[in-house]
C-alpha cells in the first residue's frame, strides 16, 4: 500500500534535484529561461535546421551559488544552440463583429516559430 505524505513532508521528500546551470536569453522581444539540452520554440530565425546559433543578449545566469545578473547584459556570456526545426503554431481565430451591421470578418493565424536545441551556456 502506498504511503500518503501529508503538510510540509509531501514537498520535501520529493524535492527535484538541484537545478544545472541556466540563463534568461531575449530573442525576438521576448525573454526566454534556458538549459543545456533544453528544446526553445522561438520566434522564426533564418538558417536550415542542422545549423549552430548563438545568443549574445543574456540577461542573466544561475545555477551556481550565486546568479548574475547583467546591466541589461551579462559580460562575455552566450548560450549556443543548434536549429531542429520549423514549423507553424497553433491557429489563432481573428473574428471582428460590428454590431447592427451586418458586418464580420473570420480569418485565422498562425505563427511561425523555429525550435532550437540549446547546446551549451557559457558565462
Amino acid at each position: 500500500m502506498h504511503q500518503r505524505l501529508h503538510g510540509r513532508a509531501a514537498w520535501t521528500s520529493f524535492r527535484a534535484p538541484t537545478p544545472m546551470a541556466y540563463a534568461v536569453i531575449r530573442s525576438g522581444g521576448k525573454q526566454y529561461r534556458v538549459a543545456e539540452g533544453d528544446v526553445v520554440r522561438l520566434p522564426s530565425l533564418t538558417g536550415a535546421p542542422g545549423d549552430k546559433v548563438s545568443f549574445g543578449e543574456v540577461l542573466a545566469l544561475g545555477g551556481s551559488d550565486s546568479p548574475k545578473l547583467g546591466t541589461p547584459f551579462v559580460k562575455d556570456a552566450a548560450v549556443d544552440g543548434e536549429i531542429v526545426s520549423h514549423g507553424l503554431g497553433e491557429k489563432l481565430i481573428v473574428f471582428k463583429f460590428r454590431k447592427r451591421k451586418r458586418s464580420r470578418r473570420k480569418a485565422g493565424h498562425r505563427q511561425g516559430f523555429t525550435a532550437v536545441r540549446i547546446t551549451g551556456v557559457k558565462g
